[in-house]
């Protein structure tokens, strides 16, 4: 097997191939390595060309691979790296892609929005428990007899009368 150095030998050819073919031929061509393409139409904007739609879709299943590989290392998933690089998928097959991404995608970010309301419920939680447990503690001085004192200067007289029982039991 070649390669693309520049001191490789190279000989320029002209393709020209039948459009139901085109995906068949570029990709087996592609998967060989040895090929590189000239754009015979530089002048023409990236939004005329025929194939604009695939190539869009293919950014946007791209985009969504790197989502998930950005997910996968961020919470350190080891996954096997075979080193050899998957065939093109066939045009039919790329619609099951396409959904297969897109139900993954969905389903990480979905999963990603309710860690973090977890996580967010968690931490009100903890809150709420801390200052439960700083009121349980300022309500048993109070009830401690030995801090009388104390109890009339907070609870005044109307407390003292009561019989100083004014604290209360959280738990």
């Amino acid at each position: 097997m070649g390669s693309l150095f520049r001191s490789e030998e190279m000989t320029l050819c002209q393709l020209f191939l039948q459009s139901e073919a085109a995906y068949a031929c570029v990709s087996e061509l592609g998967e060989l390595g040895l090929v590189q393409f000239r754009d015979l139409n530089p002048d023409v904007n990236a939004f005329q060309r025929k194939f604009v739609n695939e190539v869009r879709r293919c950014d946007e299943m791209e985009r969504k691979l790197r989502y998930l590989e950005k997910e996968i290392k961020k919470d350190n998933i080891p996954v096997a790296d075979t080193g050899e690089n998957p065939e093109a998928p066939q045009p039919r097959e790329m619609i099951d892609l396409e959904a297969t991404f897109e139900k993954l995608e969905n389903e990480l970010r979905e999963v990603n929005m309710n860690a973090e309301s977890l996580k967010r419920n968690f931490l009100e939680l903890t809150e709420v428990k801390h200052i439960l447990r700083k009121t349980q503690v300022f309500f048993d001085e109070m009830a401690d007899p030995s801090r009388e004192e104390e109890q009339v200067q907070l609870l005044g007289e109307e407390g003292m009368r009561a019989g100083g029982q004014a604290a209360l039991k959280l738990g």
